[in-house]
C-alpha cells in the first residue's frame, strides 16, 4: 500500500481525533510534541498508535514509537514504512 504525505497527515490527525475527541488536530503544527500540546496521557499516546497501525494497516512496534510524536514524524513514519 502506498501512502502519501497527505494521506498520511489524514490519517495522524483522525487518529488523535478518535482518541483525543475533544482536540483541535487542525491546530497542530507538524511539530508540536502531540502529549504537551494535546496533554495525552501515555495511555492515551499508545492508543494513537493503536489507532494509527489500524487506520494505516502498518505494524508499529515499541521502537518505532518515539517517531511518532507529532506530525511531521508521524507523517514520515507512513510514508516510509508504506513504501
Amino acid at each position: 500500500m502506498n501512502i502519501d504525505r497527505t494521506d498520511a497527515l489524514d490519517m495522524v490527525r483522525e487518529s488523535i481525533a478518535r482518541v483525543v475527541p475533544d482536540a483541535d488536530v487542525a491546530a497542530l503544527r507538524p511539530d508540536d510534541a502531540f502529549r504537551d500540546v494535546l496533554e495525552m496521557d501515555s495511555l492515551d499516546f499508545l492508543s494513537f498508535v493503536e489507532v494509527l497501525s489500524e487506520r494505516s494497516g502498518i505494524r508499529i512496534d515499541d521502537e518505532d514509537t518515539p517517531r511518532l510524536t507529532t506530525l511531521s514524524g508521524s507523517a514520515d513514519f507512513l510514508v516510509a514504512r508504506a513504501g
